[in-house]
This record gives structure tokens, sequence and C-alpha cells, in this order.
């Protein structure tokens, strides 16, 4: 017995495609933004490779909030100390949602 293969429309396979790159970047990209601060005056957002655990929005602030609970110049020195330089995929202008989105709506003195 001889099969035919069905051909697959392209718009499937765009489809595909599409949801794949969605997928990807939804599971290992995310956002890290820095606020204004005396080292950054202008702040930054980058866009970073997330390391496993990681949320998709972060900030120094944001781990000064999940470590300790709150914001304190220590804490937010060893979070910048500690920051994903190392997977920074593109580096863009300070974005304050970005940062109210990982400080869940929380903003602390510079």
């Amino acid at each position: 017995m001889i099969r035919k293969v069905l051909p697959i429309p392209v718009a499937v396979l765009l489809a595909l495609c599409c949801f794949c790159a969605t997928l990807i970047v939804l599971t290992e990209i995310g956002f890290y933004t820095v606020q204004p601060i005396g080292a950054l005056p202008e702040g930054v957002t980058a866009i970073v490779r997330r390391a496993p655990g990681e949320p998709f929005f972060s900030s120094p602030d944001a781990m000064c909030l999940k470590v300790q609970g709150y914001v304190s110049l220590m804490c937010r020195s060893a979070a910048l100390a500690a920051a994903p330089v190392d997977r920074i995929v593109v580096r863009l202008p300070h974005m304050e949602w970005a940062y109210l989105v990982s400080t869940g709506g929380k903003t602390f003195e510079q």
C-alpha cells in the first residue's frame, strides 16, 4: 500500500515557528532593571538570559524584597554586585514600568 504524504501548509509551519520562538523567549529571556541611582544616574534596563528560577522581571530592589523583605543601601549594593552582567543580550534605557513590575508596583528612595 502506498501512502501519500500530505504537504504541510506554509501557514501552519510559520505558526509553529512563531509559537516555538515565543516559547523560547518567554522561558529564556527576561528584563533586569536598575532604577536611576548615584552609580547609574540614568538607570538601565537590560534584556538578559535568565538563570533557572529567575523571574521574568527582576531588579536589585526586587532581589532585596525577596531576600530580606525591605530595600536598604547595603542590600542594593550587594544585589548590584550580583547583577547578571555576563548574560546581557541588549542594553536599553531605563524603563520605569519594568522596574515597577519587578517590585510589585513599589518604588524606593534612590
